[in-house]
């Protein structure tokens, strides 16, 4: 004979189970059903993405390239292009494919959104600029285009990423790439680094390590096979071709001058005064803003007048207070020693 309790705790739990797969917007298998389609649409967005970068890199898109850009099987590759050919998004041309009217428009959506994540990250968060990238790209497939344009105006609308990348408009409009690669600028001449490429990721941790950002203006000392020695903004870097090729540069007219050599302010001597030239790009966000509230500003004359047993930090006298600095702090301010006369 059945057990009647046993069999009602049967009935209870299948009840149970099944309100746990089945419940709809909450239910086990809705939100499998939901997490496939983010998937999906994760996936055409990047594959959009690839293709435009080819597009405007003068470059052909094929199913090999796809593949790799998105670590995919070509299988998969296959099967998403006819999927964004379904929808006209992508046509196909001799050698590769291309992008339709809608399916640029919808790329340009997508990198417009990421673009304006990274210069949020940049600007308004101690986020390392290693992890700009990455976080941008989990923002940009969860993004609407209105908390895009609000992020946007937010911070004033700006024309470029903070690697020197252009920020489309919001009527999908984007510049020509510029510069070439720092590789293929003659000895001697004088440029600015219009553009630091983040991918990959080991190759931009080097060029961070380095200091290296756009508008630093670069002038190449020696070019061989097995390195490229230069100044940039003043300071001299060595760096194997390989990992040059990832800064673009753009000449600068003849009468331009490359600044500096300039010193830090964690170098001034105790009683000798200084102007500031510069708050270098590596003290950004809630940091940058302190130092530029502090009166640390281009044309701000300091003093260094004491410092701490230990000799960090050190107090700097700053528009009449004296303002305590780590010497990783001042380690980014760049300036002129002044002489005594100039400075009374």
């Amino acid at each position: 004979m059945i057990n009647p309790y046993l069999a009602l705790l049967w009935v209870i739990g299948l009840t149970l189970l099944a309100v746990y797969l089945l419940r709809p917007d909450r239910g086990l298998l809705w939100r499998l059903l939901r997490a496939s389609k983010a998937t999906e649409r994760v996936l055409i967005e990047d594959a959009l993405k690839h293709l435009f970068d080819c597009e405007y890199r003068q470059q052909v898109c094929t199913l090999q390239s796809l593949s790799g850009a998105l670590t995919i099987s070509g299988n998969r590759a296959a099967e998403l292009l006819e999927s964004l050919e379904e929808q006209r998004l992508v046509s196909s041309a001799e050698g590769g494919y291309l992008l339709t009217t809608e399916g640029r428009r919808h790329a340009l959506q997508v990198i417009r959104i990421h673009r304006l994540w990274e210069r949020y990250f940049s600007d308004e968060t101690g986020l390392e600029p290693q992890a700009w990238h990455q976080e941008a790209e989990l923002r940009e497939h969860t993004t609407t285009p209105a908390e895009a344009e609000a992020l946007a105006a937010r911070m004033g609308n700006p024309p470029f990423d903070p690697h020197g990348d252009p920020i489309p408009t919001a009527r999908g409009e984007m510049p020509p790439p510029q510069g070439r690669p720092l590789t293929e600028l003659p000895v001697g001449e004088l440029a600015e680094i219009v553009h630091v490429e983040d991918e990959p990721e080991a190759v931009y941790a080097q060029l961070l390590a380095e200091g290296l950002h756009p508008g630093m203006r670069v002038r190449v000392n020696e070019s061989t096979p097995r390195r490229i020695r230069f100044e940039a903004d003043a300071e001299e870097v060595v760096l194997a071709p390989v990992l040059a090729a990832n800064l673009s540069v753009a000449p600068l007219p003849e009468e331009v001058k490359m600044p500096g050599p300039f010193e830090r302010l964690s170098g001034l001597p105790l009683g000798q005064q200084a102007r500031v030239v510069a708050i270098t790009p590596k003290l950004r966000a809630l940091e940058r803003r302190r130092m530029l509230d502090l009166g640390l500003i281009p044309g701000t004359i300091v003093e260094a007048e004491l410092r701490s047993p230990s000799g960090d930090p050190t107090g700097y006298r700053i528009r009449g207070a004296v303002i305590a600095l780590r010497q990783d702090q001042a380690d980014q301010i760049q300036i002129e020693r002044l002489e005594k006369s100039a400075a009374s």
